[in-house]
C-alpha cells in the first residue's frame, strides 16, 4: 500500500519538476535522515503537530527549489511525512529505468578478476539490453549468483545443482 502511495507522489513530483536528478539526490540525502530512529519516532508521532514535523523536514533542505519545498509542505498537509524513504526509492528506479542503467550484485566464493566481471556484465548487457555494473560479495554459495533487483533478475550457477541434475539424467537413462 505504502508502494501505491508512494508511486502516485512520485509521479506528481517528476510531473512538475524540470530538474528531478537534484530533486531526487536532495530526497536521498533527506531518506537517511529520516531513517534515523529519533526522527521517524517524530515523524509518526501523534503529540508532534504536522506543522513543527513539516518545519523540521524544511530545516534539513535547501531552499533553492521551490518545487520540493512545496512537495515537503504538501507532504506534511497530508500527513505523509513518513513516506519520504519509499518516494525517494520509486524516483531512484525512475530515473535508472530513464538511463537504462542499473546495479546488481555477484554472489561468489572466491573474488573474479576485473576482466571476467567486465565479461559477465557485457553478457548481461547483451541478454537485456541495460547497462548493469556488479558488485562482488563473498559468500560460502559454491557457484556463482548474480541479482538486478529493478529488473527482476537472478541467476545462480551452483555446483550441488549441476551435480543433482547430472545425477537425475543418469538415473532417468538407465
Amino acid at each position: 500500500m505504502e508502494e501505491l502511495i508512494a508511486k502516485r507522489y512520485a509521479q506528481a513530483l517528476s510531473s512538475v519538476s524540470k530538474n528531478i536528478k537534484d530533486i531526487a539526490e536532495e530526497l536521498n540525502v533527506l531518506t537517511e535522515a529520516v531513517s534515523s530512529e529519533e526522527v521517524m519516532s517524530a515523524l509518526t508521532s501523534p503529540i508532534v503537530s504536522p506543522e513543527k514535523k513539516t518545519e523540521m523536514i524544511l530545516s534539513a533542505i535547501s531552499d533553492d527549489d521551490n518545487t520540493l519545498v512545496n512537495f515537503i509542505k504538501i507532504l506534511g498537509e497530508n500527513r505523509r511525512l513518513d513516506l519520504i524513504p519509499a518516494i525517494s526509492k520509486v524516483l531512484n528506479a525512475d530515473l535508472r529505468k530513464e538511463s537504462n542503467k542499473y546495479k546488481g550484485v555477484l554472489k561468489s566464493k572466491k573474488k573474479l578478476d576485473k576482466e571476467e566481471l567486465s565479461k559477465l556484465e557485457e553478457t548481461l548487457k547483451r541478454y537485456t539490453g541495460s547497462t548493469i555494473k556488479l558488485k562482488q560479495e563473498k559468500t560460502d554459495l559454491d557457484g556463482l549468483r548474480v541479482s538486478v533487483d529493478d529488473l527482476g533478475i537472478e541467476v545462480n550457477f551452483s555446483k550441488q545443482r549441476v551435480k543433482e541434475q547430472l545425477i537425475d539424467f543418469i538415473k532417468k537413462s538407465l
